[in-house]
């Protein structure tokens, strides 16, 4: 009898313990999180100048109205002319796929949104709010806002915003990105971290006309 006992408290104490290494998931949601505005557009603050969801439609434009959004950056293939109708809104389609992101794709999506900021509110969004919007949403805090790589990735992972299991691609890109080379290369206006990537092979070339005559020039 005792050594059942002892048994049973044993195998309870190393469940406990094989869990404890595991984040749980806040019982009250911490403060500098996004924080929820309408759960049916899987909506959220993030900051009072920008916003992320799921991919809108045109019931949602008189929210997005009092919200003071002017622009709406969005990361899938389908244009949000859909169902924006509002021309005083501004509309930036950077379409991203997680599986594939690349520093010259993270820099495109900052910058926007920095640019896009200066005029006021923006909203990012994907088809679902959750992959994509997370991935940017996590590197605006550590870019931008200064957040650890682990700060990011916990509301990234328990905010809330959908099923953690579609956020591997982009986790593991967070694990392995160079923050302070993409700092650099967002403040420097360069497209990318690397010399070798095909936004700056681009910049490579100029076409120019002499005399009616274009000319590549290599620019090295």
């Amino acid at each position: 009898m005792i050594a059942s006992l002892v048994a049973t408290l044993l195998t309870v104490s190393l469940c406990a313990f094989a869990q404890s290494d595991e984040p749980a998931t806040p019982t009250v949601r911490p403060g500098q999180w996004a924080q929820p505005i309408d759960t049916h557009y899987n909506l959220y603050e993030i900051t009072p100048t920008l916003y992320r969801s799921r991919q809108p439609d045109a019931a949602a434009q008189p929210l997005l109205q009092k919200l003071g959004v002017v622009t709406v950056v969005d990361f899938i293939k389908e244009s949000d002319s859909k169902w924006l109708s509002d021309p005083s809104v501004t509309q930036v389609q950077i379409p991203l796929q997680t599986v594939h992101v690349d520093d010259a794709d993270m820099i495109r999506s900052l910058r926007a949104i920095e640019t896009a900021q200066e005029k006021g509110p923006v909203l990012i969004h994907c088809k679902h709010g959750l992959d994509r919007t997370g991935l940017v949403a996590a590197m605006y805090r550590i870019v931008v806002q200064g957040w650890s790589k682990q700060a990011a990735l916990d509301e990234m992972e328990y905010g809330g915003f959908g099923d953690a299991d579609d956020l591997r691609h982009g986790i593991a890109y967070i694990h392995k990105v160079d923050v302070d080379a993409l700092k650099t290369a967002l403040n420097s206006g360069a497209c990318s971290t690397s010399a070798f990537a095909g936004c700056a092979i681009k910049g490579w070339f100029q076409k120019t006309d002499v005399v009616g005559v274009q000319t590549i020039l290599w620019r090295l």
